[in-house]
This record gives structure tokens, sequence and C-alpha cells, in this order.
């Protein structure tokens, strides 16, 4: 009779549910239709996008659902519900879903894409946008700030997307703690494949940010978990963290130029997560360490070699009684059983000190405050080739517990540090390329600090136990990890990879075949003229990935109106140019930007190639950026102006280019703006802008130069000027250097050209 009691509760309970699941479709095919659905929806109903494109669209999704009766927004077949054109989606009230949408070919008029709320005063609670795709959905203009997914209110979730592609400023995502219904949230941002997101030259480049400085001091409890973050490189923070008691946990950052970093804000857990690079680019970073209380544990960095900000443990120097925006200093942090495999120099303390900038820096400016009560123990390294300086110390660590780390060194030499001790390693594969260190520091004993006893688990998930050891990984038997198998991230219908095809030579012996055929072929293509001469007073439209090249140098003459490219470079266009003769009239540019609405980036390569008689051989205009740009075995010649990239003088710490590479070629008769290549505003956090000059030469330029400096690259952190001629230029410098920063020169020839000189601190703006 007992048993048949609780049959009976069960089987009420269970009718009772199922009589209140309600479910009603609503089927809708154009925006008309959708705007009166969107009216009055209630708990239960299932907005269904019928499979189509939907443009010019402006969705508000408001209701209440419960959590047994959500209202859901989704597509008829996800992924082939198409967003397009100025968009965007906006939920607030609670229980609301979102699925299968895709947005594209567009952008978003408001300052989101996506929006957990559709007031200031009403946010969304317990609501789930997944399995969408939001894919360059960029704002016409780099310096149009804005945001793809905005979070606001409690309890929300943003799982199994794709976003990749965000090439103007502002977050991929980012998480708002303004209100108190905004504070300790316990958002998710889960499962999600953050694909690439190109370099953006400059700040405001992050693919996750969590509240602001700001609101620094409030609790967010969010958690970022189980997300693939592959090539996001908008800027050298990938999560920047600015709230507390977030946790990072379970992430894969795989060729990632950039870091984890606990920008603002306390108590962040970072766990059990992989930084995967390749051995060679030193820009794919790690974890950088600013505040209080954060526990950095169980973590993975294979082939790290990025360097002070990018190095895999960066625990920065704080600024005494620091604002909110700037540098706090380091206290209270624990660093505990990570393990670094051919990863340089994984242990640097006193990052970002400036102490010796004090005589010309604000002191509001000095980052002097050392790192205190901070524990960097347990800790298994690994190089299969030495490292000679395992730990850096920018300034001294005397705040720092440093115990109970291991090294296996292969024989190289390094200052001996006690709490770092040699062993003998052996490597274990565990899948995806990865091979790890497990064994071999069974006799160290693990050092115990303050709740310890709380990491429960390795990297893997394996109980610590009675079997404790130092290290990520206890034991790496049967472990086969696939860590980069993305179809473990993201949608269930939308994939990145891209089969490769081989390239179509196209032949064109006239102007009327080379605009055709130019705008007939397809990415990766390659345009091959035939010897002769081009006559075009029309601009080359540039905006796929398309190769022009000749045999003999062929030449094409430009007769265009004044202030016009013969070759306009458009968003998404990508050129070589190789083997050309370039000519114009004097009055035009060889090569340009649009000047404006540039949403997208582009690149150019000019090989073997002459350019003569413009007013500029290349012009980049404002909001304009190009991941590269490489001028090599060239002649600039007969030219008003040369190269200029120096429209970004809003001191916002933005650039046109990230590389700008000139190797082997000649200047001759380029009268200003030789090279012109500017970043504007001081922040130690915007590490960017690349110029090489090498092995070239520069004879009677410069001059109508009015501030009479041949190669002018103010702000620009990395500048190497090696191997160079320099004759005849009327002008005072060739080239001033930012001695603070990473500018040298070399074995450079200078004949009636000026000196090349370093200043050790140029005054620059500060951004913020």
């Amino acid at each position: 009779m007992k048993s048949y009691f609780y049959l009976s509760v069960f089987v009420v309970i269970t009718l009772f549910t199922s009589c209140n699941k309600v479910e009603n479709n609503i089927f809708v095919s154009n925006v008309n239709e959708l705007a009166e659905a969107l009216k009055s929806v209630k708990a239960g109903d299932d907005i269904v996008l019928k499979n189509g494109t939907y443009k010019d669209v402006n969705i508000k999704l408001i209701g209440e659902g419960t959590e047994e009766n959500p209202i859901t927004l989704s597509a008829e077949t996800p992924g082939k519900v198409f967003i397009e054109g100025e968009s965007s989606l906006e939920i607030s009230g609670d229980y609301l879903k979102v699925n299968g949408l895709f947005f594209r070919n567009g952008h978003s008029p408001k300052t989101n894409v996506i929006a957990f709320r559709t007031s200031k005063k009403d946010v969304a609670n317990h609501s789930t946008v997944s399995n969408c795709v939001i894919l360059d959905f960029n704002n016409l203009q780099r310096d149009q700030d804005n945001l793809w997914v905005q979070f606001y209110g409690k309890h929300n979730e943003l799982s199994n997307c794709y976003l990749a592609g965000k090439t103007n400023g502002g977050p991929t995502v980012r998480v708002d703690l303004k209100g108190n219904q905004s504070i300790r949230n316990y958002h998710k941002i889960v499962n999600n494949h953050f694909g690439p997101r190109p370099r953006k030259g400059g700040a405001r480049g992050e693919t996750i940010q969590l509240g602001s400085s700001f609101t620094s001091m409030s609790p967010s409890n969010t958690t970022i978990a189980n997300n693939l973050f592959e090539e996001c490189n908008g800027e050298v923070e990938i999560i920047s963290s600015k709230t507390n008691f977030n946790i990072i946990k379970n992430n894969v950052f795989y060729k990632s130029e950039g870091s984890v970093v606990t920008r603002h804000g306390n108590y962040v857990t970072v766990d059990g997560n992989y930084f995967i690079g390749d051995g060679v680019n030193d820009q794919f970073g790690g974890i950088r360490i600013i505040n209080t209380g954060h526990w950095v544990i169980n973590n993975l960095f294979y082939k790290i070699k990025g360097k002070n900000f990018r190095s895999p443990i960066a625990i920065m120097n704080g600024i005494p009684k620091s604002p909110l925006n700037r540098y706090n200093q380091v206290t209270d942090v624990v660093v505990a059983y990570n393990t670094f495999v051919d990863s340089d120099s994984p242990f640097q303390f006193g990052v970002g000190t400036n102490i010796a900038q004090a005589a010309v820096l604000p002191k509001s400016e000095i980052r002097s405050a050392r790192p205190l009560r901070t524990e960097v123990v347990n800790n298994v390294i690994y190089n299969s080739k030495g490292d000679s300086n395992p730990i850096i110390e920018h300034d001294k660590a005397d705040g720092v517990t440093f115990a109970s780390n291991i090294i296996d060194n292969n024989g190289v030499e390094f200052s001996m540090r006690k709490g770092l001790v040699t062993k003998e390693l052996t490597l274990k594969d565990v899948g995806s390329d990865i091979s790890v260190p497990t064994s071999g520091f069974g006799d160290v004993e693990p050092y115990s600090g303050f709740d310890f006893d709380k990491i429960t688990n390795d990297l893997l998930g394996k109980t610590r136990g009675n079997s404790n050891q130092v290290g990520a990984i206890l034991s790496a038997e049967s472990v086969n990890l696939n860590l980069l198998d993305k179809t473990k991230y993201g949608t269930d219908w939308y994939s990145n990879e891209i089969e490769k095809k081989d390239p179509v030579t196209h032949n064109v012996a006239n102007v009327d075949e080379l605009v055709t055929k130019l705008k007939a072929a397809e990415g990766g293509d390659i345009i091959n003229l035939n010897d002769g001469t081009y006559a075009i007073s029309k601009s080359l439209i540039i905006d796929k990935s398309i190769t022009i090249q000749s045999s003999n140098k062929s030449e094409i003459l430009y007769s265009g109106d004044e202030n016009t490219p013969a070759i306009q470079l458009q968003p998404y266009g990508k050129l070589v140019l190789k083997n050309i003769k370039l000519k114009g009239t004097n009055t035009q540019y060889a090569l340009a930007s649009l000047k404006e609405n540039m949403s997208n980036h582009f690149g150019l390569e000019v090989l073997d190639s002459e350019i003569s008689n413009f007013n500029f051989a290349l012009k980049v205009f404002k909001q304009s950026f190009s991941e590269e740009i490489t001028f090599k075995n060239t002649t600039i010649l007969n030219c008003k102006n040369g190269l200029e990239l120096s429209e970004e003088t809003n001191d916002r710490g933005d650039y046109n280019t990230e590389f700008l590479t000139i190797d082997n070629c000649t200047f001759n008769n380029v009268k200003e703006n030789v090279i012109d290549y500017y970043r504007g505003g001081y922040d130690e956090s915007t590490i960017g802008g690349n110029l090489l000059v090498t092995n070239s030469t520069f004879t009677d330029c410069g001059a109508s130069e009015k501030n009479r400096i041949l190669i002018n690259h103010r702000g620009i952190v990395n500048v190497k000027i090696n191997n160079n001629v320099f004759k005849n230029n009327k002008v005072k410098l060739v080239a001033l250097l930012w001695g603070a920063k990473n500018n040298t020169q070399s074995n450079n020839t200078v004949t009636n050209s000026g000196i090349i000189k370093t200043e050790e601190n140029l005054k620059q703006k500060l951004m913020y």
C-alpha cells in the first residue's frame, strides 16, 4: 500500500507537469508577419521564422515565459534563416530562447547586434541565445564601436554559437553590470566557437569583456567554459575580466594573439584551460594577472612564445593607490599546478614596470607596486630546447612564494632559484599533436597552501586525492584529447573549414579583358598580363584576394581623375602586385583604400614592381586597416608622396596596418611623406605597429617634408631600420626612434641626409 501511494503521487505530478506544457508554433515568413507575431507572445509560444532572408529587421522579443514553457524565436531550419542588412535583436523578460539564426551581409544600426535587454530598465533573465552564427557583421567604419552580443540581467546564456570576423572597435561579447538587475548575474558563455577575429590595429578588440573598470568592484559570477578560441587576434586581451568572482574554465585558446587578462576586479578562477601556440609566433599569449585573489590552476601552455605582456604567466606591477581604470597591485594570488611545454620564460614578474621612466611620466602612471602574498607553486616546465631564462624578473619578486616547481631544461644552464628543481622528464602523447610530461617528479612534495585542499581535480578531471603531484596532469594513460575537433564547439550546422582550391590563371591581352576578367575572377585567382601597355582611365577594383602579375614588367598607365586611385583596395580586397609598372599623371593615387565604409580589412603586397608619377604611391585613409603591407624589390620614384598611413590621429592607439615591411626597395625623388606611419596614444597594453625598413635606398627624397623627418613612424612600438642607404635627402632627421620602445637601427649609410636620432621618451597623449 505504501509503494502504491508513491506511485500515485508520481503519476499525478507527471500528468500535472505534462498538462502545463504549452506548445504553440507561430510560423512567419516576412518582416511584417514577424512584427505582428511579436506583439502578443505568451508562455509556450514558438515563433518560427520560415527559411529565407530577413533584411533590415530590428527584432524585439519581449515576454514572460516560464522554465517549463519558455518563449522561443527559432529558425525553421537552423542556418537557413538569414538576418541581413541593418538588423539587430533585443530580448527582455523571462525564459526566452533564440535558436538557429544566421547574421551576415550587414551590420547593426544599434550599439549591439544581440542584446539581453530592450531598454535600460527592461532586461532579460533566464534566457538563452544558442545555435546561432554572427559572421562579418561589421559596422561600415572601424571607429564605429559596437558589440555583437551584450549581456544584461541575470542567468542568461550564450551557447553553441559561432562568432567570427569582427573588425570594428568593441568587444565581440560583453557582460554589462550597470544596475542592480545585472549584478551577480551568473551568466554562462559556454560551448561556443569564437572563430578568427583579425587584428584590429589598436585597442578595443577583445573577444570577451566582463564588465568595465567602473563596475569592477561588483560581483559578476560569470562562467566562460568549454569554448574554442581560434585565432582571436583582435588585440592583446582575448578575455578581459573586469569584475569579480568569474570562472574561466576548460577553454581552448588556439593560435590566438593575446591573453586571458584579469584586467580589473578580483577573485577570478582560471582553471583547466589549454593555451596552444605553434612554437614560432611570439604574439600567442597566456594569462596576464592584475589585482587580487585570483586562482590560476591546472592550465596547460603548449609552445607559447609570447613575450612580456603576452608571456605564458605575466604577473604585473601595479600603480600605488591606482584609480579603477589603471593597474591595481597583485595580491593574494595563487598560480599552481600548471604545466608548460616548450613555452618561453613561463614566469615573468613585475611585467609593465616603468620605474626607470619616473622622471618623465606622471606619478599616477608609475607601476612600482610589486606583487604581494602571491604563491607560484607546484608547476612543471619542460623544454625540448633549453631556455636560459625560464624566470624573468622585470622587478623584484620578493613578495612571491616560489616553491615545489620543477623544470627539465635539457641541459641548458639558467640562473638557479630556490623553489625550481631540475628533473629529467619524458613526454607522453595526449592527442591533438600535444605531448606533456606526467612522470619523473613523483618525489617532489607538492606545496600545500591555504585552501589547496579544494583543488581536488587535475586538468583532465581526475581526482588528486592521495596520488596528488605537481603539474596540471596526473596521468596521461589512455588519453586522447582531440582538442581541435571543431564539431565539439559552436553550432551543429556551420563549419568554418574551407576546402582549398587551386588558383586559376587568367591571361589578358588588352584593357577590356583586364577589367572583365578581374571582375569575374574568384578569390585566389591570378590575372596575368601579356607583354605590353594597358591604358586605363577608371580604377581597378580589388574586393577579393587576387594577384596581378606579368613576366616582363607590363605597364599600367592610369589617366583617371585627380585624387582617384589606379587600383582601389576595398573591403576583403587582398592584392599581390608582381612585376608590374604602374604609372600616373602626377595627380592621382597609385594604390588607395576607400575613403569611407572600409567595413573589412584589405591586404597589399607589391613585389618586383615600379610605381611612378603619382601624387601618392599609397594612400590609406582613416579607419582603413590592413594586417600586412609589404613592398619588396620595388622602385618608387617621381611621386609627390610615398606611403602614407597617418590619418589615425584620434590618439586612441589606432593605426592602419599591423606590419609595414619595406625590403630591398628604391625611393627616388619622393617629395614628402616618404614613409608616414602613425599611432597615437599612450597605453602600455596597446602593443602594436611594426615597421621594418631594410636593404633599401633613399635618394633625393623629402625635399617638401614639413617636419623635416624622412621616415615618420611616431608612436609605432616596433621599428627596425637596418642596412639602408640614405643619400642627398634634404631633411634634418632620417628617423626619430623611440628609445623606450623596441625602436632600433643598424648598419645604415647616411650621406647628406641629416641623422638618425633616438629619443628615450616621446611625448604621447594618454588614452584614458
